[in-house]
């Protein structure tokens, strides 16, 4: 059940806000209070997601933005719209952006390889970034960055080179990020979901999804878990229930790979 109030007056951000887990955040943190700025790379599943949202809650005004976390460009110039409609930069930021192209080692692109991590890895950097500089710039009290990574990232997965790689990076970035940002302020964190059905690994090849863990029930809550459930822990992760929290990554996975 959400705290009703939580996140009353927080500008927030949300990349990839178009489905799956971005989707989910967007929904919980407007149904917390938030103010929400749904971004993606595509304007159409952007605008699904602002037509979804509740604005009911004191002082809300949600928008779709069309970025691209890839290009700095792009992401500098969804910051500045930001201001522009707000007059402020966003509190919140929750990085979902992602995309896969699974092959085996043997087989996989250069270019598979180089697209996943400039969208997973290099689009969180550039994301986090700009943010920061935005919050540091007009001296915000405080800030949460949120950067969603994977349970790949800590353990591998066949078929995921690219994105495993791209996953474990996520993690690196976001401790060095909450090492050099705590002094404004701002704290930046990870959560690392399970295998979990969204849009991005319904794409997942049917001989790479063969190849994942098939351990005993008795191991974990349940295979597959769901985009609320990730967002309960952003939602967490943004607000000041999680105020002396930063450098960590948060495993939402039911006990996955546990040990």
């Amino acid at each position: 059940m959400a705290a009703a109030t939580r996140l009353i007056s927080r500008l927030t951000l949300v990349t990839g806000g178009g489905s799956g887990i971005g989707r989910s955040v967007c929904q919980r943190f407007a149904s917390e209070g938030a103010s929400v700025v749904v971004a993606d790379i595509s304007e159409e599943s952007a605008n699904e997601t602002l037509g979804s949202l509740s604005s009911d809650l004191r002082g809300q005004g949600h928008m779709a933005a069309v970025v691209d976390v890839s290009s700095k460009e792009s992401v500098k110039k969804l910051v500045a719209s930001i201001q522009t409609r707000y007059f402020q930069p966003p509190s919140v930021c929750v990085n979902a952006a992602g995309i896969t192209q699974d092959d085996f080692l043997l087989n996989m692109e250069e270019d598979q390889f180089d697209k996943v991590i400039q969208v997973n890895l290099k689009g969180s950097f550039l994301v986090t970034q700009a943010v920061a500089q935005a919050l540091v710039a007009c001296g915000a009290p405080k800030g949460s960055i949120v950067t969603v990574g994977s349970i790949v990232g800590k353990v591998g997965n066949i078929g995921q080179a690219n994105y495993a790689s791209s996953k474990a990076g996520v993690e690196g970035l976001t401790r060095t990020a909450a090492k050099e940002l705590s002094r404004f302020g701002i704290r930046c964190n990870c959560v690392l979901p399970g295998f979990i059905s969204t849009p991005m690994t319904d794409k997942v090849p049917e001989k790479v999804i063969s190849k994942f863990p098939t351990l005993p029930h008795t191991f974990f809550l349940s295979s597959l878990c769901r985009p609320p459930e990730v967002a309960d822990v952003c939602a967490f992760l943004a607000s000041d229930d999680s105020r002396y929290i930063t450098g960590a990554r948060i495993e939402v996975t039911g006990g996955l790979f546990i040990g």
